[in-house]
């Protein structure tokens, strides 16, 4: 019923970018609060980026600067512009939806950071 697809990940050169979709159906997707996550091997996975449905951002201290989140509610679908890409950066990156009790993800998209 509820699907959120990503896509866009792959393999970038360091300081290079890239921009990654996510997909949302079965969903009110005008009146949740989307986000992009990250988990990297052997660690938690962490917040990159969310946005309200009335426009307010929230990001990770490590990718302000270099990441914007963005969202298209006709097409139901949000974005990450991920410029000035390094290394640490590297990992499995998820798609998230909430509002309230609903929490919703993506099964994730791999982004690799190597030269």
């Amino acid at each position: 019923q509820v699907q959120l697809v990503e896509s866009g990940g792959g393999l970038v050169q360091p300081g290079g970018s890239l921009r990654l979709s996510c997909a949302a159906s079965g969903i009110a997707f005008s009146i949740y609060t989307m986000g992009w996550y990250r988990q990297a091997p052997g660690k938690q996975r962490e917040l990159v980026a969310t946005r309200t449905n009335f426009g307010s951002t929230n990001y990770a201290d490590s990718v302000k600067g270099r990441f914007t989140i963005s969202r298209d509610n006709a097409k139901n679908t949000v974005y990450l512009q991920m410029n000035s890409l390094n290394p640490d950066d590297t990992a499995v990156y998820y798609c998230n939806g909430r509002r309230s009790g609903a929490n919703y993800w993506g099964q994730g998209t791999q982004v690799t950071v190597s030269s």
